[in-house]
């Protein structure tokens, strides 16, 4: 009888109607304040846990039985691990999991350390994020009733369930505030930590989902018209600069950076996405050649995506190779290397391609059948060059093993050919000894190398190249992690020092150029550390964390190059094909030669982006005039568009295999 009763109240009550959305909800609320704090959406992000919730209620409310229970079960479990699982990889990579990602999830967790860590930072939003399903399995299941529910109050939460959902997605759908724009990032783009920000990590997911099987989600097209403005040259925007500025003399005209490519004619074959991208790149402005156009012609290159590194790690009394290279040869002093979506592959893709990545997916592997006719591989190979490329961990990780001999490298890793020590993390300095010796020779080469030694976790006890160098950092003073990070990237500095000593050996250092930039910013350490680092000068996380230092230096220089115009990562490869006289089209690349006549443009992840005018915020949507500059009212809009379309083209070419369409091959010369 008592138990009949309890039954009974439970079929009558609310409480069945309230668990998932109160469960969703308090973990989508928790995720999002740990990684975004106040900022963020959180009337969105809420409406849509509710819906979610919800929706979760009616499928439960429509099993028979115990699979009610069961079913209430499954999806809480399924919830709890999916953001649970999003709160310690944001922990670890200051991004999101995509379902693209996940597929890689075991390459991932070759990097356990670094998980425990973020599991260990994430301890409290885990916890709260847990307690939903603990919950369930010790109390609330029992809750649930196990009889017909009312076919009343099913409809009722059917319908309350679509009414939220649809006034969330009415809300967001008139909000068109800022760069990336609720209702853009919901309807037309899917950027995975926007979207997160924006709208929740499940209802991320959705999108993902939609975004991953080709589901139209509704809103603008696929790219922007050509007619709405274009800022990859000179003369694309105008800056306006004071009246009293003296006027500047007239400057030598050089040829633009183009190649022949008649898009006319290819708009009449293309279908309606094809011809859109056709219009784009035929609107945009190119670079211009300039003084420094085949400054390097016919030299040697080794190019380095450096794990880790930033301006922290140029000290001249620790790591005084990387300071005499990043202060000798070309000095850029407003060099920026933003943190895209899957960090390090992300930060090779744009540094190696000059494209920006596609959000949700490896697309340096994505791209592993495509023609990347501009990558620096290619170009060289096609000069007659030795071509190589060397990674000092896993040669499968990231897939680089399709990647990177499609950038036309011979590849060789840990496992394929480069049988370096077995630590963690692997030695770049043996990486050197060992590689050097098989290409430097007669033969021109090009030599691309990933390093590893600067990974993290940051710490004495886990990280093996911190532990070697431990004892030359000691007298510093520094907290362990800021310490241990200086000690390895010690190992990159002594391979650099040992390169170049090589070089000079072997009589190919005064022919031979050597770049180096990160693949992002250490974010493994917290930003006291970066202040600390930063010798106690705060370290502001929206731009500054990003400035970080681009080494481009040869032997044969005999004094330095200072470059004060703004630039990233997006621009070694315009800039690296300048400076060798190489074949490309400045409008089909997203980054440009920092030596031509166009203004400096530094975009981030967010389409936050920086100039010689100044900074525009895209969290805030706001825009400051750097000193004694001033912008044109359209100046900020102009530049939007500009950068929306590099987004959306750069996504393009990589999933329509554009430069192959536009009959671009070195295999076919």
């Amino acid at each position: 009888m008592a138990h009949g009763k309890r039954e009974k109240r439970a079929e009558g009550g609310v409480l069945p109607w309230l668990w998932l959305p109160i469960a969703v909800t308090v973990q989508e609320l928790t995720l999002h304040l740990y990684a975004f704090g106040g900022e963020g959406h959180f009337l969105y992000v809420l409406l849509f846990s509710l819906a979610f919730g919800g929706m979760g209620d009616v499928l439960c409310a429509l099993c028979p039985g115990r699979g009610r229970r069961v079913l209430a079960g499954i999806l809480t479990v399924l919830g709890t691990l999916w953001l649970g699982a999003q709160a310690v990889y944001f922990s670890v990579f200051r991004t999101f999991l995509t379902l693209y990602s996940v597929g890689g999830a075991g390459q991932v967790l070759q990097f356990w350390r670094e998980t425990l860590g973020g599991m260990a930072r994430a301890w409290l939003p885990l916890l709260v994020i847990l307690a939903p399903a603990v919950s369930y399995f010790a109390w609330g299941r029992r809750h649930l009733p196990l009889g017909p529910l009312p076919g009343k109050a099913v409809a009722l939460a059917a319908g309350s369930t679509a009414a939220v959902q649809l006034l969330a997605a009415v809300a967001v759908g008139c909000d068109d505030r800022g760069a990336l724009s609720p209702r853009y990032l919901y309807q037309e783009e899917f950027i995975a930590e926007q979207s997160v920000e924006s709208f929740g990590a499940l209802t991320t997911l959705r999108l993902d989902v939609c975004q991953l099987l080709g589901i139209p989600r509704g809103g603008g097209a696929e790219t922007p018209d050509a007619s709405s403005g274009s800022a990859a040259g000179s003369g694309a925007i105008s800056a306006e600069v004071p009246p009293e500025s003296p006027e500047e003399p007239e400057p030598i005209v050089y040829a633009d950076n183009v190649m022949n490519i008649d898009f006319e004619t290819l708009m009449a074959g293309h279908d309606a996405t094809l011809r859109k991208m056709d219009e784009w790149f035929a609107s945009r402005t190119p670079t211009r050649q300039n003084e420094y156009t085949g400054y390097f012609a016919g030299k040697n290159l080794i190019l380095f995506t450096a794990e880790g590194f930033s301006r922290f790690a140029v000290r001249e009394d620790v790591t005084p190779t990387l300071y005499r290279l990043a202060n000798s040869g070309f000095v850029f002093e407003n060099f920026y290397n933003p943190l895209w979506w899957a960090s390090t592959t992300d930060g090779e893709y744009v540094a190696c391609t000059g494209l920006i990545p596609k959000s949700g997916c490896w697309s340096l592997y994505r791209a592993g059948n495509n023609e990347l006719y501009f990558c620096l591989g290619n170009q060289f190979r096609a000069l007659g060059y030795d071509t190589r490329a060397y990674h000092d961990h896993t040669y499968t990780y990231y897939n680089r093993d399709v990647s990177h001999p499609n950038m036309g490298y011979d590849y060789q890793g840990v496992g394929n050919g480069l049988e370096v020590k077995k630590t963690w993390p692997e030695s770049d300095l043996e990486m050197m000894q060992l590689t050097l010796p098989e290409y430097v020779g007669d033969a021109p080469f090009h030599t691309y190398y990933m390093t590893v030694s600067g990974h993290m976790n940051y710490n004495y006890m886990g990280n093996a190249m911190s532990a070697k160098h431990r004892d030359e950092v000691a007298h510093l003073g520094l907290s362990e992690a800021a310490g241990a990070y200086l000690a390895c990237q010690m190992e990159l500095d002594r391979a650099l020092e040992y390169t170049i000593q090589y070089l000079e050996e072997t009589g190919h250092l005064e022919d031979t150029v050597i770049c180096l930039s990160a693949d992002h910013y250490p974010y493994g350490l917290e930003q006291e550390t970066l202040t600390e680092l930063n010798g106690g000068e705060s370290v502001d996380m929206r731009f500054d964390v990003y400035r970080s230092t681009l080494i481009l230096w040869s032997g044969s220089m005999t004094e330095p190059v200072h470059v004060t115009k703004p630039c990233s990562s997006l621009d070694i490869l315009p800039t690296l094909s300048n400076l060798f006289g190489l074949e490309y089209d400045s409008r089909l690349l997203m980054g440009r030669d920092v030596f031509s006549d166009s203004e400096g443009l530094v975009v981030l992840s967010d389409r936050s982006f920086l100039t010689e005018t100044g900074r525009y915020d895209a969290a805030g949507d706001t825009f400051t005039p750097a000193p004694g500059r001033y912008a044109s009212e359209n100046y900020v809009k102009t530049l939007q568009r500009e950068i929306n379309g590099m987004f959306s083209n750069s996504r393009l070419i990589l999933e329509q295999d554009y430069y192959r369409k536009l009959g671009l091959s070195h295999s076919a010369k």
